[in-house]
């Protein structure tokens, strides 16, 4: 069990990770801060760039903890917060298949992301440094909840463009 949790850990927290470092650095042909910041006014979120820099650095730092297995559930829960954003504000919409730009790999990354939020597993920074006594179901499930809270909050803050001016651009 621990050698499959250290693998999701891996594959998930990088592939998190990734599209942090994309809207962030603009790496592995992402459009870095400045050209998220456009796609994010678009979809309502203003400044740009401040919802940028928090989105990315929940991913950035949310995939990189989850990779190292460190501060137990917070790493899973940012990526649980940003994946539920993605979904609702841009993937809904499209229906579930990944094929037509819907949210099966958005959910995919959320249920790879509840497993290590309940357990890092044996090979985990949290364990090498004795602190996986304070990683408890109920910690997980606080940061979990407050990931969800904090997803909707984004929600609410958004302001789309109507959808008149959206079909005459």
């Amino acid at each position: 069990m621990d050698i499959a949790l250290l693998i999701i850990r891996v594959i998930l927290g990088l592939a998190i990770a990734r599209h942090g470092a994309e809207k962030l650095f603009g790496w592995f042909g992402g459009y870095g801060i400045a050209g998220t910041a456009g796609f994010f006014e678009q979809l309502g979120w203003k400044p740009g760039k401040l919802f940028v820099l928090a989105a990315a650095g929940a991913e950035l730092g949310g995939g990189l903890l989850t990779v190292l297995g460190l501060g137990g559930p917070v790493g899973p829960a940012l990526i649980v917060m940003v994946m539920i954003v993605a979904i609702f504000s841009v993937h809904f919409a499209k229906g579930f298949a990944q094929a037509n730009g819907g949210y099966e790999l958005n959910t995919l990354y959320i249920a790879a992301a509840l497993a290590p939020a309940f357990d890092l597993g044996a090979y985990s920074l949290d364990r090498a440094l004795g602190w996986s006594a304070y990683i408890t179901p109920a910690a997980a499930w606080t940061a979990l909840a407050a990931a969800v809270v904090l997803a909707l909050l984004n929600l609410l803050v958004r302001r789309p463009a109507p959808a008149q001016a959206l079909a005459a651009d």
